[in-house]
């Protein structure tokens, strides 16, 4: 008997959404998908205005700027947020109010010493940022002040992984959204001002400085409401006996973020070293439309993690292996037609939005997509690694991946944008693939083990 289309896609709605973690990751998820929709159209309005204030070799500038202040942060930062959730949502588990707290209370302490030595590196390597990232001499004042963004975001993210682990999505989320009106509006006054590049920077910090603080706030009231009015004065030695585990993946968590940022979060500076700020603006501009393609999906990992590691805390594999697959699933729904409207309607897309000087961004549009829409399919690929207490693989993952593209560097550069994104793109493809099978080996393992 043939079934109407409604029984069909009630069909696929069971398939997606028939266990109480995919419910759960579905409705923390969408308090984010919505902020992330909204900001997200917020910032392409944004993104319009800085297009035309700035335009092609001001952007290329912004976006080296913004890579320079990330990779020197990354190199002083311990990707914070994960720890807090794996070891704040453990000792939850396990009823351990006081290791929770001071989990929290040790990570945010390391976030800040690490935010204050990493704007003291950017004070004093703004002249190299310049020599090597400029086609502008004598903006070495700009490169500090974007800087300052590290200091804004002093214990942003320990904060932000407290507020995941209790599922505040719902506040953080009014959050995102009310910086994002704060950066549209202040960009729009610089445009009808007349205003340049300082200008968009004092606006871009002015909405992270909003976002970093109410965060921070929201985060201590969730403390307390948990742990008590006196969490913060927990001794950071009851975490004594846990302390090789925690160290090892704080440690191997940040050598995989120093190892990413050498080998896609510095895009931007490695084109704009051997390009030039004008074809550096082309990929960012290139860049900023594969935002479209990762709306939705961009706040599923942030929301699958903590789920991911309740099952796997209380030893329900079958749970996990239906949350990957029906986490694809989902991501399938929107990537796959988002991809192949961007790879047959992009040039159309760059005209009306960017405008035609931004046309020659095209070709390297076509080929992230690509690359990006695997990532979406498999985005779970990093948080089940670490659920499965596996930190340090993606990290030697990564690291083969970045060791290929280093040296594809200088074999493609001479191609330009699209040498660039065919780098990246295969750098997604090569360590998510990999990523991939030792996940599934492992819970082919565990799911054996079980039986």
């Amino acid at each position: 008997m043939l079934r109407s289309p409604l029984d069909k896609l009630n069909a696929l709605y069971l398939r997606v959404f028939d266990s109480e973690f995919m419910r759960r990751i579905l409705r923390n998820s969408s308090y984010l998908v919505s902020a992330t929709v909204i900001t997200a159209a917020i910032g392409f309005v944004q993104n319009y205005f800085q297009f035309r204030v700035l335009l092609v070799p001001g952007i290329g500038l912004l976006a080296a700027m913004a890579a320079f202040t990330n990779v020197i942060n990354r190199f002083t930062a311990f990707r914070i947020d994960e720890l807090v959730i794996k070891y704040v949502r453990l000792y939850v588990e396990r009823k351990e109010p006081q290791k929770a707290a001071a989990v929290y209370k040790l990570a945010a302490l390391l976030e800040g010493g690490g935010a204050i030595i990493a704007f003291g590196l950017i004070y004093l390597l703004a002249p190299l940022g310049v020599e090597y990232f400029s086609d502008i001499a004598g903006v070495e004042a700009l490169f500090v002040l974007y800087g300052t963004l590290v200091v804004i975001n002093l214990a942003y993210d320990s904060s932000d992984g407290v507020l995941q682990v209790f599922n505040r999505f719902g506040a953080k989320s009014v959050i995102d959204v009310c910086q994002s009106l704060l950066r549209l509006g202040l960009t729009v006054w610089v445009y009808l001002a007349g205003g340049g590049l300082m200008h968009i920077i004092l606006a871009e910090l002015a909405g992270r400085l909003v976002r970093s603080a109410a965060v921070m706030v929201l985060a201590l009231r969730t403390a307390k409401r948990e742990w008590g009015a006196g969490w913060w004065r927990t001794p950071i030695n009851v975490l004594q006996s846990d302390r090789r585990s925690l160290l090892t993946f704080a440690f191997s968590t940040n050598l995989s973020a120093t190892v990413s940022l050498v080998a896609k979060d510095s895009e931007d500076l490695w084109v704009n070293a051997f390009l030039g700020n004008v074809s550096g603006g082309i990929y960012a501009a290139a860049r900023s439309l594969i935002g479209l393609l990762q709306i939705p999906v961009s706040p599923l990992p942030s929301t699958t993690y903590p789920e991911l590691s309740r099952a796997v805390a209380q030893d329900n594999w079958k749970a996990v292996r239906g949350v990957l697959r029906r986490g694809s699933l989902l991501a399938a729904l929107y990537s796959l037609p988002v991809a192949v409207i961007l790879i047959l309607f992009g040039r159309q897309v760059i005209t009306l939005y960017q405008g035609v000087d931004f046309l020659p961004a095209y070709a390297p549009l076509v080929i992230l997509t690509i690359g990006y829409t695997v990532v979406n399919l498999f985005y779970w690929s990093r948080a089940a690694l670490l659920a499965f207490n596996r930190p340090v693989y993606p990290t030697l993952v990564n690291l083969a991946g970045m060791v290929l593209k280093v040296a594809g560097v200088f074999a493609l550069a001479q191609f330009g944008a699209v040498g660039f994104a065919t780098l990246l793109s295969g750098y997604y493809i090569f360590t998510v693939g990999l990523s991939v099978l030792r996940i599934n080996q492992d819970l082919r393992t565990h799911l054996a083990q079980a039986a």
